[in-house]
């Protein structure tokens, strides 16, 4: 099945000698070969290859030399059986279109040698009567087995050189992973969890615009992407062209995420191997290549399953396995499913017209039915019965048939397609219904080419299906059948010879049933789960364009904010928050409540609170209540109420925050406050510092995205938590003083890790520098290679702390009362500070830092200050290529580099974002005039348009027509971005609908 998995299959011969003759193509592949994995494991081995019985081997070989030969010849037949076997490789797919040199292939060729001088000394290894077992040997890509499974310390160190000058694209190279104590060299062990190091070896990788290669880091492919669950298509090409990125990026990508490496440290740190893709397009490959995964772990497991009910074939198991959707699949599994009737076509072969309908298009011409009828049989009793039999079998190999399958789906590109929807007759007669009926009045009679149709039209279509007030059907052309059926009968399918017209008759008969019955059927399906599929990822997309564009809103720093949550029976809660997020006042006031003769009372306690607590800012959230207290705090600031303090007010989101008041999270964070007034707090934070309140609310309750509810909730959560993710890693968080909820969403970490780190620093005082992560529970060499540079330490935060627990910073003698039996993984770890703690620069990259500060002969202390900008500009003169060939990096990693030590300090990536719209009066829909010119802050994204707050309490549409790319700015269009919530926008209305409290609007300009 190797050429099924599109893997090549190689000879080899062995000689008499023992040594094994690969050609070119599998010497190739011996050179991009996985991790040789040992035989026995290491505790196997400390026993057996102790120093002392080396020594003893070594004596009695010496005092018996008869034995050594015969020795020596049983492991010579033990070697020709070993190199003999087939054994399974965790390797990747897609890896033999790599290109060798001639060197790597000459360096694999002189393999035997190896081997030969091995066998040789191979009786002095084996002596012992508990004898280790032979390594096992390594395999190459397609699986076959590697003949220099064992080799010298000299051989080894030769060929591992040789390797590692090879000039392979990085996505094939392959570390080995040798034994070395299985040949008797002394090994130093290293610590269990000492392994922090970052940087591998620089390599090279081929792409168009480098043909000679670039520099890149290896890494080491530990198993296949589809593991067992092996297809006949190769997924590196297949998600190329779901994707349309070049085969060799997606083959990065597909090596990146099998070493469990994430989507903020690829995107930043990886920039290289994904040819600078930003983060929403590799969360895209990411989704493409899981549903690859999963349609392949469904294809084994339909296999698997008819196998064990003893209905798999030959050719059934490869169809399955060609197939490219899950809804191929289950097309192909269908008839065979348990406790089905099964199929028209089945019934027929159980009644042995099968033959007959072979005969029929391979000799037509000695087929008589009349001979297949059996009178005392059902279903072939007559002759009509019979013909309609054949005719099914035939209609079922059509549309089964591969070739005739992408016929009609080719047919179908040339053809307008349409998909039309309808008002069911069930919403009709349904009492209570007119409500929602009214909703999907735009589709009551719609139909639209499935070219042009756009996702928030398909998910409403599916909404309206699923409350059954819409019937929804795809409407493919006749002439599509008209042509499949000539191309059957009369290309694919044609009779080998003459045949009557009563068989013809049947041939044509078969051809529409094969369309009408089963092909159109399954192009329905296909276009409808294909939209669905779009749509939903869309939705998603969107979700987290918006999500990403509300959590990077500038934060807004240095102010004491006063929290409203407003509200009628119960009140206007109030929280005065300091410019740390500290709480200094909690209340609640009456200024909406019907009858309530207190408002003065109630205004004069507001102006106290403000005066006293010196708070010139309010924030007021969106829900209920929201437009009379804005109206109250509007009328209050133009009466000058609140003088001497000049009082601006702004209006945010207070989605969710009901949740987070009465979650476990609020309730450990504020366990004394009231869970009412818990919600005030968190709407004066959400201004303050949006993405460290943001985080603590569950994505999909923040409200920013479009059908959010329709999707699925497994897409949704996955999606808007890399969002999360990458917005948090990318500004970077300070170990010291960021909450446990804010490292929870740190690339690498999760909410275990973040509270050993937290119960850390409790314990021991603030981080000094990022190598004291390595000293925390559970914090292994993969997470800290992953958050390492997402995490900041603060010079200034750690003299916050004071002299509280340091006298333990001195060392880790103190971390438990008893001493470890075991060597602590932190016992070299320096407490000194590094000034490049501070920036964004990655551990790994510290040693290329330092030498392009000598370099430029700049200094530690010179970080984020005018005169390192000035050396950088000084050595950049001629570009930054020669620079990165100088230092032997990339591009991208010279760049993080220039960055981490240019940038000003406390720099914060969401300065260049929108800040919070403040404002003094208010303006009601009743002002509103056609042609009125205003400007407003998005509240909301979709696909048809964008919702903007012009002030008037009710959000304003853009369609989509009027966002054009000359409105836009250069900086949208280079983001990629468009335009997403928190930006300031100037707007011109259009049309004012005050019966549906509808508002459209024309877009002018982006502030």
């Amino acid at each position: 099945m190797s050429e099924l998995f599109g893997e090549s299959t190689f000879s080899k011969e062995v000689s008499s000698e023992g040594d094994t003759t690969f050609s070119h193509d599998q010497a190739f592949d011996t050179t991009v070969s996985d991790e040789w994995e040992p035989s026995i494991s290491e505790e196997s081995e400390d026993e057996v290859w102790e120093p002392k019985k080396v020594a003893n081997r070594k004596t009695k070989v010496k005092a018996s030399v008869a034995k050594v030969k015969v020795k020596k010849e049983r492991t010579v037949r033990k070697t020709k059986k070993t190199v003999a076997k087939e054994n399974p490789l965790t390797d990747m797919v897609g890896m033999e279109d790599s290109v060798c040199t001639e060197e790597s292939t000459k360096d694999v060729k002189r393999a035997p040698k190896v081997k030969r001088e091995v066998i040789k000394s191979a009786p002095k290894i084996k002596r012992e009567k508990s004898s280790p077992k032979v390594a096992k040997p390594r395999k190459n890509m397609s699986g076959k087995k590697c003949n220099n499974a064992i080799k010298t310390e000299t051989n080894i160190k030769a060929e591992t050189e040789s390797f590692m000058c090879s000039d392979l694209p990085c996505s094939s190279l392959q570390q080995p992973s040798l034994n070395f104590q299985q040949f008797g060299v002394a090994v130093i062990k290293e610590e269990m969890g000492s392994n922090f190091t970052c940087e591998p070896p620089l390599k090279k990788i081929k792409t168009p615009e480098y043909p000679d290669g670039k520099p890149v880091r290896p890494f080491v492919n530990r198993s296949k992407i589809l593991g067992d669950a092996q297809m006949n298509w190769d997924i590196t090409q297949l998600l190329s062209e779901k994707s349309s990125i070049e085969p060799w990026v997606c083959k990065n990508i597909i090596n990146l995420f099998q070493d469990d490496n994430t989507i903020p440290f690829i995107v930043r740190y990886r920039k290289e191997l994904i040819n600078n893709l930003d983060g929403d397009t590799l969360r895209d490959v990411k989704q493409t290549l899981d549903e690859l995964c999963n349609i392949a772990k469904k294809a084994h497991s339909v296999v698997q399953r008819l196998k064990k009910e003893g209905k798999l074939t030959g050719p059934l198991q490869s169809e399955l396995l060609s197939c490219k959707t899950a809804e191929e699949v289950e097309h192909v599994s269908a008839p065979y499913k348990t406790g089905s009737k099964g199929t028209k076509a089945q019934r027929a072969r159980q009644l042995g017209l099968e033959p007959a309908a072979k005969m029929l298009i391979e000799n037509p011409g000695a087929l008589f039915l009349q001979a297949c009828i059996k009178p005392d049989v059902k279903g072939i009793s007559t002759l009509i019965e019979v013909e309609a039999g054949v005719q099914h079998i035939l209609a079922d190999v059509f549309a089964k048939d591969r070739e005739a399958l992408d016929y009609v789906r080719k047919l179908c590109t040339f053809n307008r397609i349409m998909i039309e929807s309808s008002l069911s007759k069930v919403a009709t007669s349904k009492e209570g219904a007119e409500k929602d009926v009214e909703k999907f009045k735009l589709y009551h009679n719609f139909n639209c080419s499935i070219r042009n149709i756009q996702p928030h039209q398909i998910l409403a279509i599916n909404r309206g299906e699923n409350l059954k007030i819409l019937t929804v059907k795809i409407n493919i052309p006749d002439r599509v059948k008209n042509e499949f059926c000539r191309w059957c009968v009369n290309v694919r399918f044609k009779p080998q010879g003459y045949a009557r017209p009563e068989l013809m008759k049947i041939l044509r008969d078969a051809a529409e049933d094969a369309y009408k019955r089963l092909i159109y059927p399954l192009l329905c399906r296909e276009y409808r789960s294909t939209f669905t599929s779009d749509a939903e990822k869309e939705s998603v997309m969107t979700f987290g364009k918006n999500l990403r564009q509300l959590l990077l809103t500038n934060p807004v720093r240095g102010r004491t904010l006063l929290g409203v949550d407003p509200g009628y029976k119960h009140g206007c809660k109030l929280a005065i928050i300091s410019p740390t997020s500290q709480i200094l006042h909690t209340d609640v006031v009456y200024i909406n409540a019907c009858g309530s003769a207190s408002g003065l009372r109630d205004a004069e306690k507001i102006r106290q609170l403000l005066l006293n607590y010196n708070c010139s800012t309010v924030v007021i959230g969106n829900g209920t209540a929201c437009r009379e207290t804005e109206r109250y705090f509007a009328d209050l600031i133009q009466k000058k109420f609140f003088a001497p303090l000049d009082v601006v007010y702004c209006i945010t989101s207070e989605a969710g925050a009901s949740i987070y008041s009465v979650s476990a999270d609020a309730g450990k964070e504020m366990p004394d406050l009231d869970p009412n007034l818990r919600s005030a707090v968190s709407i004066a934070r959400r201004v303050q510092d949006p993405l460290a309140e943001l985080v603590k609310i569950e994505p999909k309750h923040i409200g920013v995205g479009m059908y959010q509810h329709d999707v699925s909730p497994t897409l949704l959560k996955s999606m808007l938590g890399s969002v999360v993710e990458e917005c948090v890693s990318f500004v970077g968080v300070d170990i010291n003083v960021c909450t446990e909820t804010l490292l929870r969403h740190v690339a690498g970490l999760n909410a275990t890790r973040a509270k050993n780190i937290f119960e850390w620093r409790e314990k021991m005082g603030p981080f000094i520098n990022r190598e004291q992560l390595k000293e925390v529970k559970g914090l292994g060499p993969k997470s800290f290679q992953q958050c390492a540079g997402f995490i900041r330490i603060n010079p200034e935060n750690i003299k916050s702390f004071g002299s509280t627990n340091f006298a333990t910073l001195k060392g880790t003698e103190d971390l438990d009362e008893k001493p470890p039996k075991k060597k602590s993984k932190a016992t070299n770890i320096a407490l000194k500070p590094n000034p490049l703690d501070q920036t964004c620069i990655h551990p790994e990259s510290y040693n290329i830092a330092m030498r392009f500060l000598k370099l430029i002969c700049g200094d530690l202390k010179e970080i984020g200050k005018p005169e390192m900008q000035q050396k950088v500009n000084a050595v950049l003169t001629g570009g930054m290529e020669p620079v990165a060939e100088n230092l032997q990096t990339a591009v991208q990693t010279l760049q993080i580099i220039i960055d981490g030590l240019t940038q000003p300090e406390g720099y914060d990536i969401r300065k260049d974002f929108d800040k919070t719209d403040f404002k003094r009066n208010i303006v009601s829909l009743e002002d509103l005039r056609v042609g009125t010119i205003l400007t407003g802050r998005v509240e909301n994204a979709a696909g048809f348009g964008v919702f903007v707050d012009i002030g008037v309490g009710k959000d304003g549409l853009i369609p989509i027509r009027y966002i054009t790319e000359d409105k836009l700015s250069k900086t949208k269009r280079r983001r990629s971005l468009g335009l997403g919530p928190g930006e300031r926008v100037e707007v011109k209305v259009l049309e004012i609908d005050v019966p549906r409290l509808r508002v459209t609007l024309d877009l002018i300009r982006v502030l």
